[in-house]
């Protein structure tokens, strides 16, 4: 997962290393569709500020945006920035609204420096311990998980809420989330250490491995009364095992389908779409995609407040799988599709100190 792009550290002279999509892949992708840009540090002026990178968010829709057809945003250009959510460190500062030392979630992509006119900032309240929270359970994951399940779930006490991914930062707040709501929580996860994670360090009543030949078998097993809530951000295995078991007015929220992120035609084997629509249609199923930028303005801050408060007081855990290095990210970002990160992934782009494991 850690394989490099050849980025030699700077000593002398510092520049800002930008990683560039060299070429599209085509299945998964690797080292050769990324290339190395290394610029002149910007300077601000009038109005602007620079921005040291000290941590990059890695999320599985940093796939889709390499390709060249658009989604529900435009691709990454050939020769353009790799992009990505970062927090970012105020060092220099001809803004009115920031100082040096601030820190900010910012869209700065994969590079170490940005130059900002300080739209599309989050400023973060310096008083936070541990600042990537604001790129997992207090951020666009945890907003995700928040959305999804609370306003299109929409789950009830004693209901049962299966969920895929279930140790990724969106998945571990579904089911953390839905705890809390008083339901039955289902885990579907790559393997016996994620699902142990899932049942130990999340709390959920039961987790089994898609990677298991008997996962239909397992999963109806652990939903002895039905799914009432799949919350989908997989698609595969997962949502094959869990199909049948739909109950009557279930809801399934779609946030992603990584497992097929890296597909490069259909699936083998039979078309599932009879199937699919005939359960859709007979349990009165609701599907709804969503994208959780679309809910951005009208529901960050009630989350926030509910999140912050839920983190805080230890309801809702978080785990970081922290790597060094950007040039490490190309590799990262290619084990995050195979399923080998342990909680949210991070690259830690500054050298400071190591960041707690888990908090809450």
């Amino acid at each position: 997962m850690t394989d490099a792009v050849d980025v030699p550290p700077v000593e002398e002279s510092p520049v800002n290393r930008r990683l560039l999509l060299a070429e599209r892949p085509v299945g998964a992708p690797g080292l050769q569709h990324f290339r190395v840009e290394r610029l002149p540090i910007p300077v601000p002026g009038p109005g602007e500020l620079l921005l040291k990178t000290e941590y990059l968010s890695l999320d599985p829709y940093m796939r889709g945006r390499m390709n060249a057809s658009r989604g529900y945003a435009e691709p990454v250009a050939i020769g353009g920035l790799m992009v990505g959510q970062t927090i970012s460190r105020v060092t220099v500062s001809q803004h009115p609204d920031f100082a040096v030392g601030d820190r900010v979630v910012a869209d700065a992509g994969w590079q170490d420096w940005l130059l900002s006119d300080g739209r599309g900032l989050r400023k973060l309240d310096p008083a936070m311990a541990q600042p990537t929270l604001a790129l997992s359970a207090l951020g666009m994951p945890g907003l995700t998980a928040y959305i999804g399940l609370l306003d299109i779930g929409q789950p009830k006490a004693g209901e049962t809420v299966v969920v895929a991914a279930a140790t990724g930062p969106v998945g571990s707040a579904v089911g953390q989330i839905a705890k809390l709501k008083g339901c039955r929580v289902v885990g579907i996860a790559g393997g016996e250490e994620k699902c142990r994670m899932a049942v130990e360090q999340f709390g959920f009543d039961a987790c089994v491995s898609h990677h298991d030949d008997e996962l239909p078998r397992l999963l109806a097993e652990a939903c002895p009364e039905g799914i009432d809530i799949y919350f989908e951000n997989t698609g595969g295995a997962a949502f094959e095992a869990a199909l049948p078991l739909f109950n009557d007015f279930a809801r399934m929220p779609l946030c992603g389908q990584v497992a097929w992120a890296n597909a490069t035609s259909l699936p083998a084997g039979y078309d599932l779409t009879p199937r699919v629509m005939r359960v859709f249609l007979h349990r009165r199923v609701r599907l709804q995609g969503f994208i959780v930028t679309d809910h951005l303005d009208a529901r960050f801050d009630a989350f926030l407040a509910d999140m912050g408060r839920w983190v805080a007081e230890g309801r809702v855990k978080v785990v970081e799988d922290i790597i060094d290095g950007l040039e490490h990210a190309p590799g990262a970002l290619a084990g995050l599709l195979s399923g080998y990160n342990l909680g949210k992934l991070l690259i830690r782009v500054e050298d400071q100190e190591p960041a707690a494991d888990a908090a809450g």
